[in-house]
């Protein structure tokens, strides 16, 4: 609130020397710099900060960035503005075009959820600034106790319509000390489309800087009972890492002629 009342104030200063005359271009960028800024909680912008500022991410156009598996490697293209995307993984390429998933399969290899795993690894790849996305709601939640350290934390939860499983829970826990995000709790929602009890956790422990932005390496999930963190489950390598200020443009993510349109699957 203390926030938001010096934001009027400085409005109403500004109003009263400045009368009728249209606003520069100045004063409009830190008008929306502030209005930025009051839409995150302050504990998340601390974070923020931390990995890089959301303004040098909010820079970029483009990510990319190969997820190595034993069988193959996983190779992901991401317009960072609309969404769009196309990971190759050998023959198959998958895609989002802004409307549709699409899938180009020509030997028929591709068994999984085309739709469920769209924007999937991106999104646990590209914390903690895709939880700084518009229709957002932040709430505060109790601390997170692991190994006998304390993780303050963010609960997130997003309005209705917005994305695939509006309905999915995010909870963020950082290092009350250095601001960096350590743990992830996330529910899945996505076929049942009913709200799940069940919180999945993910480690992040291991940091690079690419561009100004700290990326993960590597991320872990974990054995779990409720908030009872165990042992690793499975780690995901991430490697090749780039953010691009160019955008690779609609053409890149188009379905191809070949490809057939996704569609989702059910339980």
């Amino acid at each position: 609130m203390k926030t938001i009342s010096l934001f009027l104030i400085f409005l109403t200063v500004l109003s009263c020397k400045e009368g009728n005359k249209p606003l520069n271009k100045d004063v409009k960028t830190e008008i929306e710099n502030v209005a930025v800024k009051l839409s995150y909680p302050a504990e998340l912008e601390k974070v923020l900060e931390a990995h890089g500022g959301i303004e040098n991410w909010k820079e970029q156009k483009t990510l990319t960035f190969n997820k190595p598996t034993p069988e193959v490697t996983e190779a992901y293209t991401v317009d960072l503005q609309s969404r769009k995307e196309k990971v190759v993984v050998g023959t198959v390429e998958r895609g989002f075009d802004g409307e549709n998933v699409w899938v180009l399969d020509p030997e028929n290899q591709f068994k999984g959820d085309a739709i469920f795993y769209k924007n999937l690894y991106f999104y646990f790849y590209a914390m903690p600034f895709v939880l700084a996305d518009s229709g957002i709601n932040y709430s505060e939640v109790e601390n997170l106790e692991v190994d006998g350290a304390s993780y303050p934390g963010v609960k997130i939860t997003f309005g209705e319509g917005v994305g695939t499983s509006p309905k999915d829970e995010y909870f963020l826990y950082y290092d009350a000390t250095t601001y960096q995000m350590v743990w992830l709790g996330y529910t899945v929602t996505y076929r049942t489309g009913e709200k799940s009890d069940k919180i999945s956790w993910i480690q992040y422990d291991n940091w690079e800087d690419v561009s100004g932005v700290k990326l993960p390496k590597s991320i872990s999930w974990h054995k779990s009972e409720g908030n009872n963190i165990m042992g690793i489950a499975k780690t995901v390598l991430f490697e090749n890492v780039t953010l691009s200020k160019k955008e690779m443009g609609d053409s890149y993510y188009a379905k191809p002629e070949s490809a057939t349109i996704a569609k989702k699957k059910s339980n």
